[in-house]
């Protein structure tokens, strides 16, 4: 399978995983919801938060573990591919198992110092950071399995094990109420079981197919060269990542200041509604971000700078289309999903959904940087910004502002690094920002606002029971016809129709 068809259809593949794991996450959620209430949904919330602040660790060795894979699978080195994943899967295990002790280690300072929860809920908040940290772990474990599949393409195994995850997930979540233990630790303990059957599935597949694979390091070829190039990658990916978390989190532990574990609950379905949403932006993400590294590899920058173009403005028109009418809709959408809606969680969402779609403007330079691998003042450059939104929104909420207007203070931040994305590989990788703007900004602008017009007609004439099915509808079918007529230029457009006819072909 060539380069571009395998990206069509790795992207279809997550894609169908993105839209399938949505509609479950979001109904299992409301049950959820409605099963434990809104103040233990909202200890959850914040308690699994507050491990979030470092489980995003894992998200970066992932990312550096798929980078490496990614480089060397390129270049056909097999030899260095085994080394490559023993040392990265040895550096899992002993970074997560250390996580672990740290955070138990954390413990009373946690719960006796940074969270505010009724104290009759104490101990089974506990009960779930304990269960959080035992999910961490696993995580971490599962982490360089999902790494090694990305690096060899094979999504599609990844979007159906993701899919299960789903599934089970709602089984549970429809299970809950009958439940006669206490609802919260038995809702944390199962998600531990669902990640323990995730790293099952991948690990056994991946000793099935890929000679690289492996349970246990192989001591052998453990090398101080390979593990000082995946702790200094590693290095500044977490920090990167760790400002994204510290940020996420960093707004939800004000929140419970400021507000109380009620508005938490409502900050808890933004997140969720937020990672639904990237969820759906990693479709395109996953399937090209292989792709763009191994062109790095073979020293074609040329190449490597386009994928990352076509990423940015992909990713974005995709994201676009599920979330301009997902925000005008949101009232009414929060309505049929949760039935209770808590207070703030329309315009918490609504935020969110918005920043998610400016960081899209320049996400395929993040992939990009790290092909070239120059991370660490990209790290310092661009996601110390993000950080900085914290002092600013705690003095916002200090001062006396409302929640939702400090949110613009979550946005203005995210679009600032969007921007500076541009001059930073302007200068690190030779990105020229006039062919950007015309074969992103420009390409976007004009179905953007062909979709936000269709969204804008629609809630202002049509009022009808679920108008948002018909929406989402009309705005898919805008949002097509708007892309190809000005998103994509003609070797896009032929690339695609070719591919098109060949499969017609194939089917016959």
């Amino acid at each position: 399978m060539n380069s571009s068809k395998r990206i069509v259809v790795n992207t279809l593949a997550q894609h169908t995983r993105a839209v399938v794991n949505t509609c479950l996450s979001l109904y299992s959620t409301r049950l959820v919801l409605k099963a434990l209430g809104q103040s233990d949904y909202g200890i959850y919330s914040l308690v699994a938060g507050v491990v979030a602040m470092l489980a995003f660790i894992t998200n970066a060795m992932v990312v550096t573990t798929q980078r490496q894979l990614s480089f060397y699978h390129g270049k056909g080195d097999v030899t260095e591919l085994k080394a490559m994943f023993s040392n990265s899967l040895m550096l899992h295990i002993v970074i997560g198992l250390g996580l672990g002790l740290v955070l138990l280690a954390l413990t009373p300072v946690i719960f006796n110092h940074m969270l505010e929860i009724s104290p009759d809920r104490i101990p089974a908040a506990r009960g779930v950071y304990f269960i959080v940290i035992l999910s961490l772990v696993i995580t971490f474990m599962t982490a360089p399995y999902k790494a090694l599949f990305i690096a060899h393409e094979e999504i599609f195994y990844i979007s159906a094990v993701e899919v299960i995850d789903g599934v089970l997930k709602l089984a549970f979540a429809l299970c809950l109420p009958f439940i006669t233990y206490d609802k919260l630790m038995t809702y944390a303990g199962a998600l531990a079981g669902i990640m323990l059957f995730n790293y099952a599935a991948l690990s056994l597949w991946s000793l099935r197919h890929f000679e690289e694979s492996m349970l246990v390091p192989r001591l052998n070829l453990i090398s101080r060269r390979y593990l000082k190039e995946l702790t200094g990658f590693a290095t500044w990916t977490v920090y990167s990542m760790g400002c994204v978390i510290a940020r996420s989190q960093g707004v939800a532990v004000l929140i419970n200041r400021f507000f109380g574990t009620v508005v938490n609950s409502a900050y808890g379905i933004a997140l969720q509604v937020f990672s639904s949403i990237l969820f759906v932006a990693s479709a395109v993400t996953n399937a090209m971000s292989p792709q763009i590294v191994k062109a790095e590899s073979l020293n074609d920058r040329g190449r490597m700078l386009r994928l990352s173009e076509l990423l940015s403005k992909y990713a974005f028109l995709l994201l676009a289309t599920v979330t301009i009418p997902l925000t005008f809709e949101m009232q009414e959408v929060l309505k049929v999903w949760l039935g209770d809606v808590p207070p703030h969680a329309v315009a918490l969402c609504r935020f969110v959904i918005l920043t998610a779609l400016v960081d899209q403007l320049t996400i395929g330079l993040v992939t990009a940087n790290q092909a070239i691998g120059r991370i660490r003042n990209y790290s310092i450059c661009i996601n110390t910004i993000k950080v900085l939104t914290l002092p600013v929104f705690w003095l916002c909420l200090s001062l006396g502002c409302s929640l939702e207007h400090t949110m613009w203070v979550y946005i203005g931040f995210e679009l600032i690094c969007a921007i500076v994305r541009l001059p930073f590989l302007k200068y690190t990788a030779g990105l020229s920002i006039a062919h950007y703007s015309r074969h992103v900004f420009a390409r976007i602008a004009i179905p953007t606002l062909c979709i936000a017009a269709t969204c804008w007609g629609m809630t202002g004439v049509v009022h009808i029971a679920c108008r948002f099915l018909l929406t989402g509808l009309v705005t898919l079918c805008v949002s097509a016809a708007s892309v190809w007529l000005f998103a994509l230029d003609e070797n896009e457009r032929h690339g695609l129709v070719q591919m098109v006819r060949k499969k017609e072909q194939n089917m016959k």
